[in-house]
């Protein structure tokens, strides 16, 4: 089963403001968590358009609308930066959202999944990306220069040691080809000096951070849909998104002020948190930031 928490789930439906009829998208389908909540709030009238790369996570939103028997959800197989290429197909020409959410957070399950690198525990390939038509992280290791290893580190992961790492990294894929999280991680810690070995965080945490970014292209997939969501929304249409990370966060403050009371009115003046009993139950939650804005009738120019 495809485990993962969803987080600030309440928070999200109360901006969102689902009703009965209503269209929204979840552009991060994940545990399908809200997706569910969606389509149950909006009933047999209303329409979810449900997107992920990852096919676990389909499979598991599959099973999930059979138990339930819910028929209002869309599922596909995507980018959530292609959504205008998913409404066109999958819905009338005219149609127009209440609301749409995106998740910006890495799932439980990914987390745990074996197969791929995602997490710095144990001895997995080198693989974090979420759909197959992605770049190879291992060829991001092993290929990149110096310098682009050390922006991505230091940009997506906000790495202090970025360049050392990076050199570290250079040094040791000359002699072998560095093909697994574990054989990363002991390259990470072998270019730290001794005293941020044991660190409350582990050392790699940025560094993987920072090439999950890079592998998957995450801010350039957020920049360019936030203008494609903003056309689908309906009038009083609400946009949400919860991110992790200070360049997502940096990405949707910039876009809600360059059309905020032109076209858009931003609900939250500061990014809001998690509650403390949400990180109690659920400390990967405890870097969610949500904002919200509400789409404004386009004025017609005089």
């Amino acid at each position: 089963m495809y485990h993962h928490l969803p987080v600030m789930l309440k928070e999200v439906l109360e901006y969102l403001q689902p009703k009965s009829g209503g269209n929204f998208i979840d552009g991060t389908l994940g545990g399908a968590s809200y997706t569910l909540a969606l389509a149950a709030a909006v009933g047999p009238t209303g329409r979810i358009l449900a997107t992920d790369l990852d096919e676990l996570a389909l499979e598991n939103a599959r099973q999930k609308l059979t138990d339930l028997n819910l028929n209002n959800v869309v599922l596909a197989r995507t980018n959530f930066k292609n959504i205008k290429e998913i409404v066109a197909a999958k819905f009338p020409a005219t149609t127009k959202f209440q609301g749409i959410v995106l998740d910006l957070g890495l799932s439980s399950a990914q987390l745990e999944d074996e197969t791929r690198g995602f997490s710095f525990q144990g001895e997995r390939p080198l693989d974090m990306a979420f759909g197959d038509e992605l770049k190879l992280t291992e060829t991001i290791v092993n290929k990149y220069s110096l310098l682009d290893l050390t922006r991505i580190f230091r940009e997506y992961g906000e790495e202090r040691f970025a360049y050392q790492i990076a050199k570290k990294i250079v040094e040791v894929r000359r002699r072998e080809t560095i093909k697994s999280t574990k054989d990363l991680v002991d390259i990470i810690l072998s270019a730290l000096p001794a005293r941020f070995r044991a660190s409350r965080l582990n050392p790699a945490t940025r560094v993987f951070q920072a090439l999950r970014m890079e592998t998957n292209q995450e801010l350039e997939s957020l920049r360019a849909v936030l203008p494609l969501a903003l056309d689908l929304l309906s009038p009083a249409g609400r946009l949400v998104i919860v991110s992790f990370h200070s360049g997502e966060d940096r990405i949707v403050k910039n876009f809600f002020r360059d059309h905020n009371r032109q076209e858009l009115e931003i609900l939250t003046k500061k990014p809001l948190g998690p509650s403390p009993e949400e990180t109690n139950a659920n400390p990967r939650a405890r870097s969610a930031k949500l904002r919200a804005a509400r789409r404004i009738q386009t004025r017609s120019p005089n």
